[in-house]
């Protein structure tokens, strides 16, 4: 048995050896997953978030307080494990995706993970834990210390240089009550740090009753930014979601023929009932695609667009995206990327019913391989060539390219010529010094669905 054990390893140590070596990012999710009757959209974010287990180091999935649920009914974990035991009869097929024949021992799976390693179902259970059951600023403090909120404190000690990103699909209780634990037990400084690990993204403020959610000073968010503003990066989302939901209802029944009934996460993905997957733009700004680095909330993704302002509650500031005219360019990339987040879960969902399917195109930019912004110097007043020709397609299939600029980073046009070839020249402009120019090269392929990703060139101007 040893033996066979180890020829599993070898085999798996040889299938990612064959990678290039990227680390996914970690991510902790805090959710008031519901039954369908009550509200299904975490449960479908859920489902999501399972196919794309290769791609995040899932490190907790704490189930707590949201609008529906104050406090936080302690059944109703039990939908999180329907996920996790749905996710675990489709893992054979998903494995196939990245070639994975074995499971790291569960001991090995809670260190780093690789970009394309499918963790087992024994690992998101052992992440699965209760976190903050009551909403709230009111309980944050002495005797709230919950599973969830040790975990956190537990996985900022690691050594482990990586950031941990948050997705607050309800309240984020958990992560204040972690934060106030280690600012009475630890000095100044040992808070800073300790923060400083955390980026948090929150589908507006859910830690309360729907009904008292207008009542900001209520929240153990408006706490957070209020007292961390300096250490703890806090996306506060209250307008990209509400696309999420518009687009989905919009666009359901493709929903319904391509993810529901595929797999058997597939058969455990709810119809909706007030909109679709509204927490899902939590983990997509994580999304490691090569669209956004998800440490400057400038850059444009699949979550849309934020920029540094006032909350909604007109004491706090947090990047976020509620007010014009940042609302209006957020829900522009929401709709202009929406195509191509679906249909990229529709693949995913193909790979878990039939073990078969497309693959995204692999971007390399002069050379460059991975998903990291690649950063540039140039000169004002000077042409640099981008050449995306080395990219590649696992499936063979044709690319085709399109180059273009992120107008919000920056103060200068540049002309981009020959943008749908695979090489194009940028003009920079001569009055440009000094400046910041951000260019996405976006990809598709041509096999089912067209898949895509990208690739951002950050150009410092000297």
């Amino acid at each position: 048995m040893k033996r066979i054990a180890t020829l599993l390893l070898i085999a798996l140590s040889i299938t990612f050896s064959t990678q290039a070596k990227e680390w996914k990012p970690r991510l902790v999710v805090c959710t008031d997953i519901a039954p369908a009757d009550v509200e299904p959209d975490d449960m479908e974010s859920m489902v999501r978030l399972m196919s794309y287990a290769d791609l995040f180091e899932i490190e907790a999935l704490i189930t707590s307080v949201g609008w529906n649920c104050d406090p936080y009914p302690t059944e109703w974990a039990r939908y999180l494990h329907e996920v996790i035991d749905a996710y675990e009869k489709d893992l054979p097929n998903l494995m196939k995706r990245s070639k994975q024949t074995a499971f790291l021992p569960l001991n090995k799976e809670n260190t780093r993970q690789q970009t394309g390693y499918w963790p087992s179902a024994e690992y998101m259970r052992s992440r699965a834990v209760m976190g903050s059951q009551n909403g709230g600023i009111k309980a944050i403090g002495e005797g709230n210390d919950s599973p969830g909120s040790e975990l956190l404190i537990r996985l900022a000690d690691e050594d482990d240089p990586r950031p941990i990103y948050v997705a607050a699909w309800g309240g984020a209780n958990t992560l204040a009550q972690a934060i106030w634990k280690v600012q009475q037990t630890r000095s100044t400084e040992e808070l800073k740090r300790f923060v400083r690990k955390f980026r948090i993204y929150t589908i507006t403020d859910q830690d309360m009753a729907y009904n008292n959610r207008m009542n900001r000073s209520y929240s153990s968010h408006m706490w957070l930014r209020r007292e961390f503003a300096d250490d703890l990066q806090f996306v506060w989302d209250e307008g990209t979601w509400q696309e999420q939901c518009e687009l989905g209802k919009r666009n359901w029944q493709q929903h319904a023929e391509g993810i529901q009934g595929k797999g058997v996460l597939g058969k455990v993905y709810p119809d909706y009932k007030w909109g679709v997957e509204g927490d899902t733009p939590s983990f997509l700004y994580v999304m490691p695609n090569g669209l956004n680095d998800p440490d400057d909330p400038l850059q444009a993704g699949w979550a849309g667009y934020h920029e540094r302002g006032m909350c909604a509650d007109s004491l706090t500031t947090a990047w976020t995206s509620w007010q014009e005219p940042v609302r209006s360019i957020s829900i522009g990339y929401k709709t202009r990327f929406y195509p191509d987040e679906l249909h990229d879960f529709m693949a995913r969902m193909q790979w878990a019913d039939e073990g078969r399917g497309n693959h995204n195109p692999q971007v390399v930019v002069n050379g460059r391989k991975g998903v990291q912004p690649i950063h540039l110097t140039a000169k004002a007043g000077t042409t640099i060539r981008l050449n995306a020709a080395k990219s590649k397609d696992a499936d063979g299939d044709d690319l085709t390219f399109f180059w273009w600029q992120q107008p919000e980073i920056g103060n200068d046009k540049v002309v981009i010529t020959s943008a749908d070839k695979a090489k194009t020249d940028i003009h920079i402009p001569a009055d440009a010094k000094n400046s910041t120019i951000h260019i996405i090269c976006e990809v598709h392929d041509n096999g089912p669905f067209r898949l895509v990703s990208y690739r951002r060139i950050c150009l410092e101007i000297k």
